[in-house]
C-alpha cells in the first residue's frame, strides 16, 4: 500500500487528479456546515437524531449531515440524480432525445445541459415540498416549532438557497468526474456516508454503556458487516467470460495474423452502485411528503400516517418497494450502458465469433440471454445487501449508518475509484515503456506490458 501511494505521488498528472478530488470533497464537507436561514438548528438536530431510522435519517445520511445542520447543501446531489433518472428514461422513450444522445460528444453535451436545467427545477420543487413545508410541520423535542417564522417568505428563501447549494454540489461532482478520479456524484454521496461513521460508532458505544446493546450483539453485527463487505467485493469483481475466437484474415493470397482466442467479460453487477442510489432517491420523496400530515386528525390522516410508517426504512412497504426499484433500475441501467446488438456487430466486423454461435443476430441473442440472467442475480444480490441489514437495524437499534445501502455505496465507490487509479497507473506505465523507466515497475513487468 505504501509503495502504491508513493507511486501515485511521483506521477504529476495522477497526483494532481487525486489532490483535486480530495480538495473538492473538502469544499463539499465545508459547505455542509454553512447554515441556511430561518430554522432553529439545535432543535432540528435533536429531532433528526430522534428520527434517525426514518426517511429523515436516510436523507440526513445521504446529505452527509447537512439536513441536521440545515446547511445550504441540504438537497445535496439528490436533485441531480433524480434529474439524471428522468432524462435517461426520456432518452429511451422520446425518439428526438434518443437521436440527440447518439450525436457523439455534441449530443452528450446537450443531454448534460438538459439534465442541469431539470436539476434546477427539481431542486426548487424539493426545496418547498420536501424541506420547507415538512420543517414547518415538525415540532422540536421541547414542543415548539423548528421554523422561526413559517410562511411563504421562508419557503421561497429556503427554495432559492437550497437550489443554489444543490447546483454548486452538482458542479463539484462534474468537476471531480472531469478533472479528478472517480465518479463525482457517487464520491459525494460516499463522502457524506463515511462522514457519519464516527457518530455511528459513538452511538454504538453509548448504547453499549446504557445496556441497550450487549457485547454479543455488537460482535455479531460487526462480523456481519465484515462478511457483507467481503461478499460485495467478491461479487463486484466476479465476471462471466464468454469465449471469443478471431479467425485468420485472408486478403488475396496473403494471410494476416492467425487464429486467436479471447473472451468477453460480463460483470454480475453491470449497473454498479446506480440502482440502490436511484431507488433510495425515488423512495425519499413520498416518505418525506407524507410526513407533512403527521399530527393531523381524521380517517384520511390515519391512512396517510399508516402509509408514512410503512414507507420508513426497514418497514414492509419500503422493503418491497426498494427491492422492486433496485431490480428495475438494474435492468434499466444495464440496458443503457451495454447493447448486445452493438457488441455482436463489432465482433462480426473484426472477425470475432462465439464458438458454436452464428455471428450477428444469434450472437446478440446469446449475449443478451447471459446478460439478462447475470443482471437478475446482481439485482437480487443488491436487494439482499440493502434490505437484510435494514431489518437488523430495526431489530437491534443499530445506528443508521450501518445500513446496507450506505455500506453497498461506500464499498462500490471505493472499488470503482481504486480501479480508476490502477487504470491511470497502468496507462502511464505503458506510455513510459519506450521511454524512461516507469516508477514502481520492474523490468519484467515492463516486458509483460510491452507484449500486451
Amino acid at each position: 500500500m505504501t509503495r502504491w501511494i508513493s507511486t501515485i505521488w511521483r506521477m504529476p498528472d495522477l497526483r494532481s487528479r487525486v489532490l483535486f478530488t480530495l480538495g473538492m470533497l473538502a469544499v463539499f464537507r465545508l459547505g455542509v456546515h454553512i447554515p441556511a436561514p430561518g430554522v432553529d438548528r439545535d432543535a432540528l438536530a435533536k429531532t433528526i437524531e430522534q428520527n434517525a431510522n426514518t426517511a429523515f435519517g436516510l436523507y440526513n445520511m445521504f446529505s452527509g449531515g447537512a439536513l441536521g445542520n440545515f446547511s445550504v447543501f441540504v438537497l445535496g446531489i439528490m436533485p441531480y440524480i433524480t434529474a439524471s433518472i428522468i432524462i435517461q428514461i426520456l432518452t429511451v422513450a422520446v425518439p428526438s432525445l434518443e437521436r440527440i444522445s447518439k450525436e457523439g460528444q455534441q449530443g452528450k453535451g446537450r443531454i448534460t445541459q438538459y439534465t442541469r436545467y431539470a436539476t434546477i427545477g427539481i431542486a426548487l420543487v424539493q426545496g418547498v415540498l420536501m424541506v420547507a413545508i415538512p420543517l414547518e410541520s415538525m415540532q422540536s423535542p421541547t414542543g415548539g416549532g423548528i421554523v422561526l417564522e413559517p410562511g411563504w417568505t421562508f419557503r421561497i428563501i429556503t427554495a432559492i438557497t437550497l437550489t443554489a447549494g444543490s447546483c454548486f454540489v452538482m458542479w463539484i461532482g462534474e468537476q471531480i468526474s472531469e478533472r479528478g478520479i472517480g465518479n463525482g456524484s457517487s464520491l459525494i454521496i460516499a463522502a457524506g456516508i463515511v462522514s457519519r461513521l464516527p457518530l455511528a460508532i459513538q452511538g454504538s458505544v453509548l448504547k453499549l454503556q446504557a445496556d441497550e446493546l450487549n457485547l454479543v450483539q455488537l460482535t455479531v453485527i460487526l462480523f456481519g458487516m465484515v462478511v457483507v463487505i467481503g461478499l460485495i467485493v467478491w461479487i463486484e469483481r466476479a465476471q462471466r467470460r464468454i469465449a471469443i475466437q478471431y479467425a485468420k484474415r485472408v486478403v488475396g493470397r496473403k494471410v494476416y495474423g492467425g487464429a486467436q482466442s479471447s473472451h468477453l467479460p460480463l460483470k454480475i453487477n453491470t449497473a454498479g452502485v446506480i440502482p440502490p442510489i436511484f431507488a433510495s432517491s425515488v423512495l425519499m420523496a413520498p416518505a418525506t411528503i407524507l410526513a407533512v400530515t403527521q399530527g393531523k386528525e381524521g380517517a384520511v390522516a390515519d391512512l396517510v400516517g399508516a402509509l408514512t410508517a410503512a414507507l420508513q426504512p426497514g418497514a414492509w412497504l419500503y422493503n418491497y418497494a426498494e427491492i422492486g426499484l433496485i431490480v428495475f433500475f438494474a435492468y434499466f441501467y444495464t440496458a443503457m450502458v451495454f447493447n448486445p446488438v452493438d457488441v455482436a456487430e463489432n465482433l462480426k466486423k473484426h472477425g470475432g465469433y462465439v464458438p458454436g454461435i452464428r455471428p450477428g443476430r444469434q450472437t446478440a441473442e446469446y449475449i443478451d440471454y447471459i446478460l439478462t440472467r447475470l443482471t437478475g442475480a446482481g439485482a437480487l444480490y443488491m436487494a439482499g445487501v440493502c434490505i437484510l441489514p435494514a431489518i437488523l437495524t430495526r431489530m437491534y437499534g443499530v445506528p443508521f449508518a450501518f445500513g446496507g445501502t450506505g455500506l453497498l455505496i461506500v464499498v462500490n465507490v471505493a472499488l470503482d475509484t481504486v480501479a480508476q487509479v490502477e487504470a491511470q497507473l497502468l496507462t502511464q506505465h505503458y506510455d513510459g515503456i519506450n521511454g524512461p523507466s516507469a516508477p514502481g515497475l520492474s523490468g519484467g513487468r515492463r516486458r509483460v506490458l510491452a507484449g500486451v
